[in-house]
Formats: structure tokens, sequence, C-alpha cells
């Protein structure tokens, strides 16, 4: 290990030192059906009905009674019965009925046999496979049982729950209020993203892409701005920040040379757990609470402000909100199709593009330089490259692990 990172939290320490002290923000409001996508349940949702509410056949065919079936036996057709547009009228012992899937069982049926084991004959049907009590039948609360809970807590509500909440007649929901966070950037240099730009100025991107980050995961943004190298400034806006919102976010101003000026306005207002990480990009990474709100400082390069908010404040975040799934990112194994540089030390997540090759084999390759200021390396991937921290360069053909991103990150 590198001396200089020896002392450095680790990513695994930092996530549980910030997920260990957290809880969860429960206030919530009840919303419409057509206004809760990317909303999160505040409460187990329940069925309040059956599904199927009646027996119903699973396929197009003809529905039987295992008392009427003989070997070699041509049944007539007593009637039709539709999704619908169920069978009635009396049934007739020893003929079957016509049934679509989804139709309701006539009563007394005990099967319904696919069409495909039939053939047609002037008097009727004749079956031509075996045939069993109870197939090709749903029953009443096959799916769903009345009362059953169909969602638990702390689920984001997107296009898999919210048509599952519809089939169930469900209108209106309990879902947490939105978190939120405070975000500001901090530099002279730092020019609004669409204003002209000065001697020596750059855009604040970052900013614009922690602002992207949050509307997608769902957050109300408070965007104060960029705020200069003042101390004055700076501790107002810190102090701002925290009356307006649950989480605060800086970029910016946490990186060596810069660290004991925002320290000190943090231990002022707040209390800081860790500064430091053995990550690359995104060593300068602050953590703390503030009076009433949790803090999180991201570098001041935009790879490194990405990669932490990824990696770190979206569980941070996601734990914010009672979320107790997929709160880290899933990783896979690939094998490398090219050489990757690293130095031991720190976990590096560099950016990669996952493909499957003519065997089906997942393979990743590099997007080429990693520096911490090239941010076109994030439009041209579509995973992390996550390089273990006492690893050193990767030869082709070695197994890495990568994580696809997520809609975070993508479009």
């Amino acid at each position: 290990m590198e001396p200089f990172t020896a002392g450095l939290l680790s990513l695994e320490e930092a996530q549980q030192a910030m997920l260990q002290q957290l809880t969860p923000i429960l206030d919530c409001l009840d919303v419409s059906l057509f206004e809760a996508a990317g909303r999160i349940t505040a409460r187990a949702i329940a069925s309040p009905l059956n599904v199927p509410s009646f027996d119903n056949s699973a396929m197009d065919g003809y529905a039987v009674r295992m008392a009427d079936l003989t070997s070699d036996s041509v049944l007539p057709v007593a009637g039709k019965a539709f999704a619908g547009a169920p069978f009635k009228g009396a049934w007739p012992a020893g003929s079957v009925v016509r049934i679509m899937t989804g139709a309701p069982l006539p009563e007394g049926c005990d099967a319904v046999v696919m069409q495909e084991h039939t053939e047609q004959r002037d008097a009727g049907i004749m079956i031509t496979a075996p045939v069993h009590a109870g197939q090709n039948i749903r029953r009443v609360g096959e799916d769903l049982q009345a009362g059953k809970t169909v969602l638990e807590a702390g689920v984001r509500l997107g296009a898999a729950e919210l048509p599952l909440l519809a089939s169930l007649g469900i209108t209106h929901l309990s879902v947490l209020r939105k978190l939120r966070v405070a975000i500001f950037s901090t530099g002279d240099e730092l020019q609004a993203v669409g204003e002209p730009l000065g001697e020596g100025q750059i855009y604040d991107t970052n900013r614009f892409a922690v602002s992207l980050m949050l509307h997608k995961l769902g957050c109300e943004v408070i965007d104060l701005g960029v705020i200069a190298d003042d101390p004055a400034q700076l501790r107002h806006a810190f102090a701002e920040a925290d009356r307006q919102a649950d989480v605060v976010i800086s970029t910016g101003g946490v990186s060596v040379g810069e660290a004991d000026f925002t320290k000190a306005i943090l231990e002022e207002l707040g209390t800081i757990s860790f500064w430091k990480l053995a990550i690359k990009p995104g060593k300068p990474f602050a953590f703390g609470r503030l009076a009433n709100s949790w803090f999180c400082g991201l570098p001041g390069n935009p790879v490194s402000a990405a990669v932490t908010f990824y990696q770190l404040v979206q569980p941070m975040l996601a734990t914010l909100t009672g979320q107790t799934t997929n709160i880290m990112p899933l990783r896979l194994r690939a094998r490398a199709a090219e050489r990757l540089k690293k130095s031991p030390g720190r976990i590096d997540f560099q950016r990669g593009i996952l493909r499957r090759d003519e065997d089906g084999e997942l393979t990743v390759r590099s997007t080429g330089a990693q520096g911490s200021h090239i941010f076109s390396s994030f439009a041209l991937a579509d995973c992390f490259i996550v390089l273990e921290r006492d690893r050193g360069t990767v030869e082709p053909g070695e197994w890495v692990e990568v994580e696809r991103f997520s809609s975070v990150l993508e479009g």
C-alpha cells in the first residue's frame, strides 16, 4: 500500500460510518397514484382484494368436468365463455364449454384442456392428451390475497409498482415527502452554466451534474449557487443551507490547501466524521453533521464529485428515505479486454464499456484517459471498473468487478 494512503478511510468503512448514523426521515403525505412516480412508500400497502377475484382459465381451450371424461369420447360443446362474458345457463352432463383465457370458469369445472390438446369432430371435440384436475386454472387469490402486503414501506414507485397498485383499484397512497437537499459550489473561478466566462473562469459543471442526479433520485433541490472563497460568505451559505435542508452538499473546497479553511467553519457549525478516503478518484470527501442537516463535501474535480456522489451520497439518500434494498450498486464479474493501469493504495473506479463477446462472456475495456478532470469519460462509459485497493495493474484476460451505471448516470 502506498505510504500516503495508509491512514485513509476505506470506501467500505466510510459507507458503514455514514449509514449507521442515519435515521430515516419519515414525514409523509397522501398523493394520487398519478402523482406517485418516483416517490417512496411511507407505509406497507396491502391488497384490498383477491387477485384473481374469481376462478378463471389460464388458457384458450375447453372447460371440462373430470366425471365426463372417458377414453376416445367425443364431447359436444355446450357454449362459450369469454373474459367479461361468462358462460350462463345449464351445463349439460357429458359436454364441454369453449373457454378463453381470463374467462370465469363455469360452475363445476375441474380443469381446462388447452385447445392444442383437442381435435375437432362433427359432434364436438375429442381430447388427445391426459387431463388432471386443476390444470390450466387460475384460482381466487392465487396471485394476491386480500389483506396481503404487496409493497413494503420504503419502496421507490416506478413502472413495475404503480401498475400493480392500479390493478388493485388503489387510487391514493401515502408517500414520504421529498428530501430537501441544498447544494452550492465554492470557488472564485466558477461561473454558472450558460453565463459568459471571464478570464481564468470555468463552468460550474459539478453543481449542474449533482442537481441532475438529485432530481433523478426524487429530491427537492435548493440551489444556492456559487459561493466565493470568503469565510463570511461560506459561513452564511452553510447556515442558510442547514436552515432549509435535510442534506447539504457542497462541491469544492475540501482538497489539500483548502481543507483547513472549510474545516474550521464546519467544526464551528457542526461536527465532521471523516475527511479523506482511500478512493480514486475522490480522496477529498467530507461527511458530517450540521445543526439540522447532514453534510457532504464533494471534491472539486468533476469526475471525483460524480464518483463520490454515486458511491457515498446516493446510498445515504436512499437510507434517509427508509429504503432497505438495492442501497449499494450491484457488482458483476467481467474479463479485462485490455491492460488497466493502476497503483496499489486506493480503490479505483475507472470508467468502462461493458460488452458480451462472441462466446457470451462479459468483457470490459476502459474509456481511455481516466483523469479526474475528464468528464467526457462518463459520456462514453456504461459502467465502473472497480479495482480493489491493494490491486496493481490489470493485464488483459484477468477478472475484474464492474458496476453497471444505474439510471442516476444514464438517460
